[in-house]
């Protein structure tokens, strides 16, 4: 039990080590919902590499964090701004909003429509595909 508390910790060091870097890319905002003046937060993007990197991470406050990790949880009205935020120049936060408008997209028209209109780079795409919320 204490190795997969270490590996777990050791996880957290390293996710925290890159708040600067998602801190400047993000300009301080959350990168899913916009909402500033929060704490924010790196969130791997799955599937996960062994050591997590800036460019599998979105910067994310506590709200989105808690849906993602509870998808049964979604609130479908905050996470109209994945329909924007899915536009995002960074791969990381264009897949994790396509997979909320997925998973959303089974019940709710809005979030079908917003994933119809967005083109994906096929790296993109195949990344989309390996998991799904």
């Amino acid at each position: 039990m204490a190795k997969g508390l270490e590996k777990h910790q050791a996880k957290q060091a390293q996710l925290s080590a890159l708040g600067k870097d998602l801190t400047r890319r993000s300009g301080s905002k959350c990168e899913l919902c916009e909402t500033s003046g929060v704490a924010l937060r790196p969130f791997p993007v799955p599937p996960e590499d062994e050591a997590p990197v800036v460019e599998t991470c979105v910067f994310v406050c506590d709200t989105c964090r808690e849906q993602l990790e509870n998808p049964k949880r979604i609130d479908a009205a905050h996470w109209r701004c994945a329909a924007r935020s899915v536009w995002s120049e960074v791969p990381a936060v264009q897949v994790v909003s396509a997979r909320v408008l997925d998973r959303l997209g089974k019940t709710e028209l809005w979030a079908r429509e917003a994933l119809e209109d967005v083109y994906f780079d096929e790296e993109v795409e195949e990344w989309i595909a390996k998991q799904v919320l």
